[in-house]
């Protein structure tokens, strides 16, 4: 039997992202702050947001983007990613949002494999942008710099034509809005299809729970090129009419003191981030008394760490799951639950249905009436759940069952209250500081060294608790290798957070009778 929210169900309105964020928005809300660069601390007000998006929908309609079209967008955070990234909604396009560290062919397979028509980037990911284009048949005039690159059009020139936004037509449950790539379970990237509905219900879902008000600055160094930084802080931020304050990527100093100087009261952390703020000197250095409140995601919260966390800033901490296949939230701990221990990931969202079921015999297991139940693999149902991998009907088959359900890859329990924790996980999929990093897609690297039999990778814990990809690895007749050289040869050949981070040569990688990595076994191997 499936088991369901404590919340009642909330209702998710058929309309557009674009309609649900800025239908109704107010000559009030139009002057405060939405977005406001840390960097240079400059601000963009709602009303300013609202025109330039409207003016970015424009010009990519007189350049022939139409509805269903898909359009990638390569920055970090800053106010005008927002601006584009709603343009792109805005005009019908559905925005395929790119990782700001991917490689040159990592940028060209993604953009390939969406059907990119166009592509925004930035001054500084620029080379590697443009050639990634051009291997995707972009031509150079589709391509648009967010900051003043000679011989582009920027963002600014986009702005200044003042074309008027077409008018659109679809249906928001069927019609993409985003197309963000993740490794699902296993595997190589795959384009997750969301629709206008996925994101506006998943918004409703969490509206309540999670806490944000209008009064809250937020700091914003999650980046919304990520389902998480996407949809919890930029979209549920900008719902809200809070104010964002962002950073174009993580340094421990400049975010104590953006929350110290822009007075940010509510701080949206992956765990890595967590353990700088209970262990390091520099925390005491700034004054973080505005902050009531951190949300962690993106990868689970040891308890000891977040309530560390907690007792050294004063303020409340709280976690949450979910999946860029979940839109990507399912379930989180909501803000005025300080009894939920942070070992759990809170209670399923409104709307949600979910069940538990046991991996090696695929009975379902009961919520029980008492205490905790024993562990199953989380699936989950429910409006924000994707339609689908892109073209790609088999992986879509193996995620989402006849009933809608979508299976997690992580094991968990459920308590009598609903209380769900994630114990393990069933998927092989490494989580590196939130990001996701395919065993398989390193083992095929590592297999490509002259040197190298045989190679497998599992996710390891570092000496802080994050979990790193270490690699195994049997050597070539022959053979001396050195575990410098294998740790550099990976680092040539992929993003910077795939690295692998530890390597271990041993005689055989141990296999099932079908061939299959027994990668129970190297954790054994590895904790000896």
């Amino acid at each position: 039997m499936s088991f369901t929210s404590p919340f009642p169900d909330v209702v998710i309105p058929n309309v557009s992202v674009f309609e649900f964020l800025f239908g109704n928005i107010d000559a009030a809300a139009q002057s405060l702050p939405a977005l406001t660069d840390s960097t240079t601390g400059e601000s963009v007000t709602y009303g300013a947001l609202l025109a330039g998006i409207e003016c970015i929908a424009g010009a990519l309609a007189s350049r022939g983007c139409a509805v269903g079209d898909v359009v990638g967008l390569h920055s970090p955070n800053t106010p005008a990613f927002a601006t584009v990234f709603h343009g792109v909604l805005r005009a019908g396009g559905v925005a395929t949002t790119i990782n700001t560290l991917y490689t040159e062919s990592d940028i060209a397979g993604q953009l390939r494999d969406s059907d990119a028509k166009f592509l925004f980037t930035c001054a500084a990911l620029l080379p590697k942008a443009e050639a990634a284009a051009d291997q995707a048949a972009i031509p150079r005039e589709r391509i648009f710099v967010l900051d003043e690159v000679e011989g582009f059009s920027t963002l600014q020139d986009l702005l200044d034509e003042r074309q008027a936004s077409p008018e659109v037509q679809f249906d928001p449950s069927r019609q993409l809005a985003v197309l963000p790539y993740s490794s699902g379970t296993t595997g190589k990237s795959k384009g997750v299809m969301l629709t206008h509905r996925n994101l506006v219900a998943n918004m409703c879902q969490i509206s309540g729970p999670i806490g944000i008000g209008p009064e809250d600055k937020i700091l914003a160094v999650l980046p919304f090129f990520h389902i998480y930084g996407m949809t919890v802080l930029l979209n549920s931020a900008l719902h809200q009419r809070a104010s964002l304050v962002t950073m174009q990527k993580f340094d421990l100093e400049q975010f104590l003191q953006t929350i110290s100087s822009f007075r940010c009261t509510y701080a949206f952390i992956a765990p890595p981030v967590a353990i700088a703020l209970a262990k390091h000197p520099l925390v005491d250095k700034f004054d973080l008394t505005s902050l009531h409140s951190v949300f962690s995601g993106a990868a689970p919260l040891n308890r000891e760490l977040g309530e560390a966390v907690a007792r050294r800033l004063g303020c409340s901490v709280r976690q949450g799951y979910g999946m860029s296949e979940m839109s990507p939230v399912s379930h989180l701990i909501p803000f005025d639950r300080g009894d939920i221990p942070l070992n759990a990931v809170g209670v399923t969202v409104a709307n949600m249905r979910c069940k538990l079921v046991d991996a090696s015999t695929a009975v379902e297991i009961e919520q029980p009436i008492n205490g905790t139940s024993a562990p199953g693999e989380l699936w989950c149902a429910g409006p924000n759940v994707m339609v689908g991998y892109l073209n790609n009907q088999s992986a879509t088959a193996e995620t989402i069952d006849a009933e809608g359900y979508l299976h997690t890859g992580d094991i968990a329990t459920v308590d009598a209250d609903g209380i769900v924790t994630v114990v393990d996980r069933l998927k092989e999929l490494i989580k590196y500081k939130g990001y996701q990093v395919p065993p398989a897609e390193l083992e095929a690297v590592l297999l490509t060294h002259p040197g190298i039999a045989d190679a497998a990778v599992i996710g390891v814990a570092d000496g802080n608790g994050e979990e790193v990809p270490k690699a195994f690895v049997v050597e070539q007749p022959g053979a001396d290798l050195e575990k410098a050289e294998i740790l550099a040869f990976v680092a040539e050949r992929v993003s910077p957070h795939k690295k692998v981070r530890a390597v271990e040569i041993i005689g055989q990688i141990p296999k099932s009778a079908a061939g299959k990595i027994l990668r129970r076994e190297l954790r054994a191997i590895d904790s000896l």
